[in-house]
């Protein structure tokens, strides 16, 4: 009767979990270059007790173990904008920027522009890298475009180049907040597994009828579960009651 207790409460905190990763990607669902995750789960099975006094053998009981979220890597909608300084990164590359503190960061969001210092950067105010650091731009510089290979050019000449990058393993990717991501794999040059469409922006790849769909799966084993539990509850306590009240 414990044992079912546990493999309930093993179950409910996998629910949760997936509940967590469902919330976070309705969340985003309007965030650009934004990449949807799904939850892995994996079946552990504890070991079967030696004893052999057992009218039946004992039978195997299986707990779910979290195994993290995979990155759902599929292109999101692309939409245009006529915006010259908007880019929709194209395949499975990344838009290297420089984040707080100086650490070189990646991510899908191409909405850009210019600040104050001339530097070229995110909607969330990240310098964008190329090849030797960030891009700058003069005030009097004019005609600043982006080519489909990330060339940002004015009317002075190339300015530099967006930097573009691939992993090896893009489950390597850990989300870093402000839409970024960090790696445990060393990053490599795109070439030509990413190319950028000028004049339009990625949008969030979340399927909002997916999503809905989990949650309301996700829901209703999470009742049946506790359902389930509380029964259990239930008749643990009775069994007390009753051999309290054997003579």
């Amino acid at each position: 009767m414990q044992n079912a207790l546990f493999v309930g409460v093993s179950s409910q905190v996998a629910l949760q979990r997936e509940l967590d990763v469902i919330a976070n990607n309705m969340a985003n669902m309007s965030t650009n270059g934004f990449k949807s995750r799904t939850s892995r789960f994996q079946e552990y099975l504890m070991p079967v007790a030696s004893a052999d006094s057992f009218s039946a053998p004992d039978r195997r009981l299986s707990y779910v173990i979290d195994q993290g979220t995979t990155l759902n890597l599929g292109q999101g909608p692309v939409e245009q904008t006529g915006n010259p300084l908007d880019v929709a990164v194209k395949g499975s590359a990344f838009i290297a920027v420089r984040a707080q503190g100086g650490a070189e960061r990646y991510t899908r969001n191409g909405a850009l522009s210019v600040d104050a210092r001339g530097q070229l950067v995110t909607s969330d105010g990240y310098p964008v890298m190329g090849e030797g650091g960030p891009i700058t731009v003069n005030p009097q510089e004019t005609g600043l475009a982006i080519g489909p290979d990330g060339t940002v050019s004015t009317n002075l000449g190339i300015r530099g180049r967006i930097k573009l990058v691939t992993f090896a393993n893009p489950n390597a990717l850990i989300n870093d907040g402000g839409n970024l991501y960090s790696s445990t794999s060393p990053a490599r040059p795109a070439g030509l597994d990413g190319r950028l469409e000028p004049g339009a922006l990625e949008r969030s790849n979340v399927s909002p009828v997916l999503e809905m769909t989990r949650l309301m799966d996700v829901n209703r084993t999470y009742t049946m579960v506790s359902s389930v539990i509380s029964r259990m509850d239930d008749l643990r306590g009775t069994a007390i009651s009753r051999l309290a009240n054997v003579a």
